[in-house]
């Protein structure tokens, strides 16, 4: 077990507090914390080293710590939670890294008991993405347990934990019940251990339970993790196959990763209407994540303002369920894609612009050649608007529509009266890392709300302006009504990103008039600086 008591508002290393214990397993603790100096929130976690542990292996254990965080962060932006600091006191390994908006998948899991198995596959998919690109770079976590896996807030999953494994001279030293048992057996690990250590958390995310319970001594835990039967799972559904295969106990017969991707994929796509992709409710990560807004002037006195934070979030919640926060809903085909966010301050200077303020053909971001040498199709024109872009848009087009959220969240929808067609304009400051997990993750629930909702095709990542984006297509409505959508969504950086929708009578999409106006909102979009 973790050595060294500690207790809420305790100070390690003299410089970061500590608040809340968030979740714990055999010898390993997570706490919400802060760094006192720079009064920024921190998450903290704490892991028992053998006793006996000497200060040369202890700065052997941090660098080591370190520094695999850092080339994983580099093979993952996003995926892989950055380590600040690394200090060993009393026995006891504190692991502090920047603040994850999510919640542990073991404090979910105490929570809510089970996951559906489609739900199950999601995360298993983000988890194999991370280890995948460990293991090209010949990188194995081999401390993989539902303490190392946060589940964010708005999708996606981040992992923690790279660069214990092999610290010490522990098999094991953090939930021995996910361990393989090769490592049980003490013996050289490799990718086939974090693979079982994968099929484990999937078995736990839908059993409820671990495949090999806790026995109280890592020692014992281990044994039986090489001695015992697997009891089948039974709530794994088509899942379950996987599941067995992952937790073979001979490495070499294991699934392989290519295996196991086309086996949770296929899942995900052969049944999508039972996922469940339920936001943890907010403890006191709501409370304090709003303050992590605050910057440096975040403080414990941010605390006591909790109650008042705490409202904040609810009626953004509110807000969102009523489909007025872009990426989070949808009030019908017109609105646009993208998470939250304020307005984007207007441009100033000429920034490329003609003196009547319109942009130039050639400036635009993405133009193509002809589109350079020629100008505007005839029939559309530049309009600049007040939140700081501009594009082209049809003669005779303008705004029909402007929904804002406080500072929180714009939308401008565009159009024209008896036209019914319409492009919408998202701006937020809220985007995850992945634009992809954005559209499926933010976006997609609300649209499976409407009539007659179905995606056409996958989700798919691509660049535009030089920035990470993701385009997704899909029709909704019946009959006449039937209408079909083209979105894409990319980041600007520091988690702000743009959206746009383009949105006509399916039967009218490919046709020549549509296509080029979609090739034209993409050549001339032009985001001011935010």
């Amino acid at each position: 077990m973790v050595q060294g008591h500690a207790s809420a508002h305790e100070l390690v290393a003299g410089r970061y507090r500590l608040l809340e214990a968030v979740h714990r397993e055999t010898n390993h603790v997570c706490w919400y914390g802060e760094d006192v100096g720079a009064e920024r929130p921190r998450l903290l976690t704490q892991t028992g080293l053998p006793a006996g542990t000497g200060q040369d292996d202890a700065r052997l254990i941090t660098a080591r710590v370190t520094r695999m965080s850092e080339a994983m962060g580099l093979l993952r932006p996003g995926r892989i939670a950055t380590v600040v600091d690394a200090v060993v006191e009393a026995g006891t390994l504190w692991t502090v890294t920047e603040w994850i908006d999510g919640t542990p998948l073991g404090e979910l899991l105490a929570r809510k008991g089970t996951f559906n198995y489609v739900r199950a596959a999601r995360i298993g998919l983000e988890l194999l993405d991370v280890l995948e690109a460990a293991h090209a770079e010949g990188i194995t976590h081999g401390e993989l347990g539902p303490g190392q896996v946060f589940v964010r807030d708005r999708g996606g999953v981040v992992v923690t934990g790279f660069g214990l494994a092999g610290a010490t001279l522990v098999p094991r030293i953090t939930a021995p019940s996910y361990a393989s048992p090769e490592q049980a057996r003490d013996e050289r690990i490799g990718p086939a251990a974090d693979l079982w250590a994968l099929g484990a958390l999937l078995y736990t995310m839908t059993e409820g339970r671990p495949p090999f319970r806790d026995r109280g001594r890592p020692e014992a835990t281990l044994q039986s993790v090489v001695r015992l039967p697997l009891r089948a799972p039974l709530r794994a559904g088509p899942l379950g196959q996987a599941v067995r295969g992952l937790l073979r106990k001979n490495s070499q017969d294991r699934l392989t990763r290519p295996v196991v991707r086309e086996a949770l994929t296929r899942i995900m796509s052969e049944d999508p209407d039972t996922v469940t992709r339920a936001v943890p409710r907010p403890r006191l990560r709501g409370v304090y994540a709003a303050a992590c807004a605050a910057g440096r002037a975040w403080s414990r006195r941010t605390m006591v303002l909790g109650t008042t934070l705490a409202v904040v979030t609810v009626t953004v919640a509110v807000l969102t369920a009523g489909h007025l926060l872009p990426g989070t809903g949808t009030s019908g085909p017109a609105s646009a894609s993208g998470t939250t966010g304020p307005p984007v301050p207007s441009p100033t200077g000429t920034g490329g612009r003609t003196g009547d303020g319109t942009v130039p053909p050639s400036a635009a971001p993405g133009a193509s050649p002809s589109a350079t040498a020629t100008g505007l199709p005839a029939g559309f024109r530049v309009v600049n608007a007040p939140e700081g872009f501009s594009l082209a848009l049809p003669e005779g087009w303008d705004r029909v529509n402007t929904t804002r959220v406080s500072d929180l969240a714009y939308r401008v929808v565009f159009g024209a009266d008896g036209d019914t067609r319409t492009l919408a304009v998202t701006y937020s400051t809220q985007a995850g890392p992945d634009p992809v997990v954005v559209w499926r993750d933010d976006v997609e629930p609300s649209l499976e709300r409407q009539e007659a909702y179905r995606r056409i095709g996958d989700i798919r990542a691509t660049t535009y302006q030089g920035r990470e984006a993701a385009d997704m297509e899909w029709l909704s409505g019946t009959g006449s009504g039937q209408v079909r959508t083209f979105g894409r969504g990319f980041l600007l950086g520091g988690r702000r990103s743009f959206s746009l929708r383009w949105t006509t009578p399916a039967g009218d999409f490919a046709t020549p008039v549509n296509k080029q106006a979609l090739k034209v909102f993409l050549q001339t979009f032009r985001p001011g600086p935010g």
